[in-house]
């Protein structure tokens, strides 16, 4: 039981139990995100071949992000910026369209143009399920932030820190970056966590399907 309190009414969030159904979780994780990455294994090559023919930097982009209760760990995508992209954050800061501690931006002058097109069908986030087979990730859970942005988390904000961070929630499925109030962004974050169940992962998953497809709220 984790008490949200900041300046706000008391709010408590029913964190679920470590049962049977977190360990099936976790378990499908690992067989699921292992087959699609070798049923993906084509796909990982075509796109990193063209993020090396496109522009100059790795094919991967790696940075620290904090999961399950803050605990930090690698985080994977495939680079969709300039090779010195987190250098020129500090820059772009005032154009942040997001209203909490979190950086959201139309048009990002960084992302490159190959990237512009695996944003908007998600398929930068593929090398996730590297960090879900590895276990710091889930398939569906709330997205992961940087330590800077967690530290800048109100008292009630961190419950979302409760349950192992995911590909997908509810705010790919709401319109991603259509919402611009980071507290609604935790609200629905919360939301998961205290309904959390198997059947509503599933849900989940199949309604990220015609989200990514419609590239609703890509940016």
């Amino acid at each position: 039981m984790l008490s949200m309190n900041d300046a706000k009414p008391v709010h408590l969030i029913e964190v679920p139990r470590r049962n049977w159904r977190l360990y099936l979780k976790d378990l499908l994780d690992i067989i699921l995100s292992a087959f699609l990455l070798v049923a993906l294994t084509p796909l990982f090559i075509f796109i990193a071949i063209a993020i090396k023919l496109t522009s100059k930097g790795p094919v991967f982009f790696k940075q620290t992000r904090c999961g399950l209760n803050g605990r930090e760990f690698t985080f994977y995508k495939f680079r969709t910026m300039s090779e010195h992209a987190e250098r020129l954050l500090p820059e772009l800061r005032a154009h942040n369209e997001m209203n909490g501690p979190v950086f959201k931006m139309h048009n990002d002058p960084r992302v490159t143009r190959l990237g512009k097109y695996l944003r908007r069908a998600s398929l930068d986030e593929l090398p996730q399920l590297w960090n879900v087979l590895k276990r710091d990730m889930s398939l569906v859970g709330p997205r992961p932030h940087m330590a800077e942005e967690v530290e800048l988390y109100s008292a009630w904000q961190r419950g979302r820190l409760s349950m192992k961070p995911g590909i997908t929630c509810h705010w790919q499925v709401s319109g991603r970056s259509h919402i611009t109030d980071f507290d609604e962004w935790v609200h629905l974050d919360l939301h998961y966590i205290e309904n959390w169940t198997l059947r509503g992962d599933f849900e989940l998953l199949l309604h990220t399907i015609p989200t990514v497809i419609s590239g609703i709220g890509a940016k």
